[in-house]
């Protein structure tokens, strides 16, 4: 007897709304939910074949202790004993920096990876933490933590009513958005054309999206900000700058003026490999269009200058007065925001307030980058004792991080490694314990980051389509426990957690003058709280507290994980709208358009000017049917076109005597690889293309269906010396790359 269940994707971005088809406990089949009131029936592959990936075979099923060199089955409180021994040795013993966290990008696709990993980090008290935001957007957050005092303050293009977009280093079509959770981004798009809007694409490759284009600039790559910087130039020159009502909220305009004047479009026109006047052309479409939006993504921020690129996307959203208006790019409003405080000035954004051990890192929003686990294990200095235990989340940094090579030798020396993972994959395999979440459909969810970066204000929540399966424990127990283990507290009652997090956060909200609970007793608050478990009701808080909440009583009309159950396709709350200047955390209260670090790493923007690289030049790619490595076991989302080849120009194939569906091998500084050439126009020439999230041949995993097509580490070719300074963000495209014909692969 079969059954429906609606569930929010987990699966990238989007967070699209599913209506699952479920037998007995397994999901047999997925669609869109029409009433989604985000997505409105929208589905892309990944979401359709959400039944293969809950139901993968290779999934574990029960905790993996480590005995005598190998990876057994085992209880969950002989998992949780090994914990507690191999953490609290290495903190006793060599104190807490000496146990280093990772966490991966699947974190924030889950209720568990929103409300644990912060709890863990500051009950750890360790500040060797690496995430995959520095191989990814970490530029991003820096940049507007610069500009706007909040790290987290990322303003999104307003898709649905603006009237040109230019993306640069964003590839929607196949990501389905990053940084701007658009359900149906295709859709949009072809909507903005509809209406008479123009789309403009700058990428070294024809992707899908830059064929959608009206106007596609197939810029050099790593040469983003220097065309970001001429398009500013051309502003103040030609007098376009207006920035309306944003002046109001600005800090350094006049410096600004000053700090691009190198950047002509004729000085940046040979490196970047873009005509001047094609230049002077994208600058003056964005400035006579009645509204405007620039958008860029990780082309963008995985490239030497990838903050300085992050800054003047936004500076020029800025300058046309695209900024904070709709149309244009706008903060969204979560409904677990935090209470909105009155505008004016604050803390601010800090970089650097400490150092990795080994090459002096600066860390950034509480990272150091994960180009540097590596030599965090495996080099002894004067400063500190090195990482010698280590708690991994939902991340396979062997495959993700540069010189993967170099991160597994380091692994298999730690002393103590974690965990937590549904499958034993390149990472997980060198762990001592490996705890298994369950599969999606046996989960609650709720966007708690994506909602953040949302194209229109909703909140949605789905709890569990299928039963947790016995001897499985929910992802948020795992969490909970994990928690208690590394702090001393092993065994006692999970449930301590979520208390303690109720409690403190309700104590701080009673005393806040701003908030809706001023004055109140938090125990009567406490008792107030819905939801069957720990998390529902530390969400039930949340919204109550938030820009949208009940206010616990004080606004009825309000929200409550009452009202959102009552509401299972979601509660749409309108459009994005103007904010500023309650956003700004700055210390002058504004937007401050050239923060000191910005300006102290110009000059070496401007030495890239002296420099055009010769020789090809490695980006990658996406594809729809894959996220990162996360799906390359699931035969529905692979094969086809979702293959790991290196994509070549036949001009470049010609010329090197490579043939289409022949072994090329490439070289880069941390070593070399070998797969298999596609010619294609759809890159540039003197651009090659190889996808991120392959290599799965290592042995010891347990991933059969992706060991069949393996594919090649492009990571592997990267030495992970190649960081953006600011963010510590490495440098993944751009990357100078030598190719020779072989015999086979």
């Amino acid at each position: 007897m079969s059954r429906t269940a609606l569930r929010i994707c987990p699966l990238c971005e989007a967070t699209c709304g599913l209506t699952l088809t479920v037998e007995g406990t397994r999901v047999t089949g997925a669609r869109g939910d029409r009433d989604d009131v985000f997505s409105k029936g929208f589905i892309c592959p990944k979401g359709a074949a959400f039944g293969a990936v809950d139901g993968d075979p290779d999934r574990l099923r029960t905790p993996l202790v480590r005995r005598d060199g190998e990876l057994r089955e085992a209880t969950w409180e002989e998992a949780f004993d090994a914990v507690a021994a191999g953490l609290r040795a290495a903190v006793d013993g060599h104190g807490a920096n000496s146990v280093g966290v990772v966490l991966g990008n699947p974190n924030v696709h889950t209720m568990a990876g929103a409300l644990y990993p912060t709890v863990l980090l500051a009950g750890l008290g360790t500040r060797s933490v690496f995430t995959a935001s520095t191989v990814d957007q970490m530029p991003k957050h820096v940049s507007s933590g610069l500009l706007f005092g909040d790290a987290n303050a990322i303003p999104v293009p307003d898709l649905d009513h603006t009237d040109h977009l230019l993306l640069i280093g964003a590839n929607p079509l196949e990501s389905n958005g990053s940084l701007c959770t658009a359900p149906d981004f295709p859709g949009k798009l072809k909507a903005l054309k509809a209406r008479g809007g123009t789309l403009t694409v700058i990428d070294p490759r024809r992707t899908r999206t830059a064929k959608l284009a009206d106007r596609h600039i197939a810029v050099r790559p790593g040469t983003d900000a220097l065309l970001l910087a001429a398009m500013a130039y051309v502003l103040f020159e030609e007098g376009l700058v207006d920035t309306g009502e944003l002046t109001a909220h600005l800090e350094g305009v006049d410096e600004l003026r000053e700090a691009v004047g190198d950047f002509t479009p004729e000085a940046v026109a040979g490196t970047c490999d873009v005509e001047a006047s094609e230049i002077r052309a994208l600058a003056r479409e964005l400035a006579a269009a009645p509204t405007a939006a620039v958008y860029g993504r990780i082309g963008s921020c995985t490239v030497p200058h990838g903050t300085l690129a992050s800054w003047l996307v936004d500076v020029l959203n800025i300058l046309t007065g695209n900024l904070d208006r709709p149309g244009g790019a706008l903060f969204p409003q979560a409904a677990t925001d935090r209470t909105p405080r009155p505008a004016g000035p604050s803390h601010g954004f800090a970089l650097g307030r400490w150092h990795s051990r080994v090459s002096r890192h600066p860390e950034a929003k509480g990272e150091l980058p994960l180009s540097a686990l590596a030599e965090e294990i495996d080099t002894a200095t004067e400063e500190g004792e090195p990482i010698r235990a280590l708690v991994v989340v939902a991340a396979n940094p062997v495959l993700s991080a540069p010189d993967g090579s170099r991160l597994d030798k380091a692994l298999g020396s730690l002393d103590f490694m974690v965990s937590v993972d549904p499958y034993l994959n390149e990472t997980s395999r060198h762990a001592h314990v490996v705890l298994p979440p369950p599969p999606p459909s046996q989960s609650p969810h709720h966007d708690f980051a994506f909602n953040t970066l949302a194209v229109r204000n909703q909140v949605r929540y789905t709890r569990p389509a299928v039963p947790l399966e016995p001897g499985r424990m929910a992802e948020t127990e795992i969490f909970a426990r994990l928690i208690l283990a590394a702090t001393g507290m092993h065994g006692a009652d999970p449930s301590a957690v979520d208390d303690l997090v109720i409690g403190q956060t309700l104590g701080k909200a009673v005393k806040d003058a701003h908030s809706p609970v001023h004055g109140r007793e938090p125990s009567e608050l406490t008792a107030a709280l819905a939801g069957d478990t720990g998390p529902e009701r530390r969400l039930d808080m949340m919204l109550r507290l938030g820009p949208y909440g009940d206010g616990f009583g004080v606004r009825p009309d309000g929200l409550s994980l009452t009202k959102l159950l009552a509401h299972p396709h979601g509660i749409d709350l309108g459009p994005l709208k103007s904010r500023l200047p309650q956003p700004l955390k700055t210390r002058s209260g504004k937007v401050e358009l050239l923060p000191r670090p910005i300006a102290d790493d110009l000059p070496r923007l401007r030495e890239a000017l002296r420099h055009k690289a010769d020789g090809l030049v490695l980006v990658g790619r996406r594809h729809l049917r894959s996220n990162n490595s996360w799906m390359h076991n699931v035969p529905a989302l692979t094969g086809g076109t979702n293959r790991c080849t290196l994509h070549i120009h036949p001009e470049d194939a010609e010329r090197l005597g490579l043939k289409d569906g022949g072994a090329v091998r490439i070289k880069g500084a941390g070593g070399e690889v070998v797969t298999e050439a596609e010619v294609t126009d759809g890159v540039r020439p003197g651009v090659v293309s190889l996808p991120h999230g392959w290599g799965h041949d290592r042995p010891g995993t347990r991933l059969g269906h992706a060991a069949k097509d393996p594919g090649v580490n492009v990571n592997q070719l990267l030495d992970g010396s190649l960081l953006d300074p600011l963010s510590g963000n490495a440098v993944l495209n751009g990357i100078p790359v030598k190719l020779a014909a072989v015999a086979t692969l």
